[in-house]
Formats: structure tokens, C-alpha cells, sequence
């Protein structure tokens, strides 16, 4: 258990199973060793979070607000507004996606700039184009996404229709 606590804390991306299992060796279970590690951490500020196909540290939300207040976390602040949210859904719920695919959805043209923050905050990434020349870029999520939104993989997205039920609709 000491040795994926180590690995987990060393490491500052979500860590596969099959990593985990090289640290501990073969014939034992990771998904034990985890579920005990995170019981052992239970009332710490930190827990592990299952994400992005791995298993990683995270300090736990309700201290979020003292760590904003004392400590530099920089370019780590996602501060998204409500519309880079909702273009961030689309591009999660229709990836691969283009610029005039987010338009057709949105109504308005989606601008360099916020496909560029969303980038550079590794939340987007360039996805396939169609093999032809002059072919439109696509874009798709990414594993920082996931982490981000605390999500394992995309199929832990909310489902479509529930969202247009709480008033947050992705066409």
C-alpha cells in the first residue's frame, strides 16, 4: 500500500492500474490496496480520485477556498466562464468537432481566443482532420479535461437529456 502511496505521490498525471501493478508486483490487487489506502487517508485533506483511466491525489474541495487564499496555484485557476463551459460540453459531447461544427450549435462564431485558453489550459486538444487538403481542424478533449471535471473517462459525462432538464442544454 506504502508503494502506490509513493507512486501517487510522486506522480502529477492519474496513474494506470497496470503501472500501479509493476510498483507492487504480480498476483496482488491494486483495487484492494487502493480501497485500503483511501480508507487509511479518510478525514485527511487529501483522497485519491479515480480519473482519467488511473488513480491520483487530489486535495479534497472543501479546502479549495484556503488554498485559492494562501497558496500559488498560478495557471492551475480554470476561471471559465458559463459560455467556455457550455463550448467545452460541446466539444466533450461532439468530438471531434470544428470551429463551424461549435458555430452551427452555438449560433455565433466561436473565437480564436477562447479555443486558445481552452487549449492552453490542456483542456482541448487538435484532434484528426479529414484527409484532404485545406481540411478544418478538429478538436477533442483531453486527459487534463478528464481530471479536471473528475471524470474517469467520457462515458461519466452527464447524460444529454439531463442537462436540457436542468436548464444546461448541448445540442
Amino acid at each position: 500500500m506504502r508503494r502506490i502511496e509513493a507512486v501517487l505521490f510522486a506522480s502529477a498525471a492519474p496513474v494506470p492500474r497496470e503501472d500501479l501493478a509493476r510498483a507492487v508486483g504480480q498476483g496482488v490487487s491494486v483495487d484492494l490496496l487502493v480501497e485500503d489506502l483511501a480508507a487509511d487517508l479518510e478525514g485527511r485533506a487529501f483522497e485519491i480520485a479515480q480519473v482519467a483511466g488511473g488513480w491520483m491525489f487530489r486535495t479534497r474541495a472543501v479546502y479549495a477556498p484556503a488554498i485559492r487564499a494562501v497558496a500559488d496555484v498560478g495557471d492551475q485557476l480554470l476561471d471559465l466562464s458559463e459560455f467556455d463551459v457550455a463550448v467545452l460540453a460541446a466539444i466533450a459531447y461532439h468530438q471531434p468537432i470544428t470551429r463551424d461544427g461549435l458555430k452551427d450549435i452555438f449560433g455565433k462564431e466561436i473565437s480564436r481566443d477562447l479555443i486558445g485558453r481552452l487549449h492552453a489550459h490542456g483542456l482541448i486538444g487538435t484532434g484528426p482532420r479529414l484527409p484532404r487538403r485545406g481540411a478544418p481542424y478538429t478538436f477533442v478533449t483531453t486527459e487534463q479535461f478528464l481530471v479536471a471535471f473528475g471524470l474517469e473517462s467520457l462515458r461519466d459525462l452527464p447524460d444529454r437529456e439531463q442537462l436540457v432538464d436542468v436548464g444546461v442544454g448541448v445540442a
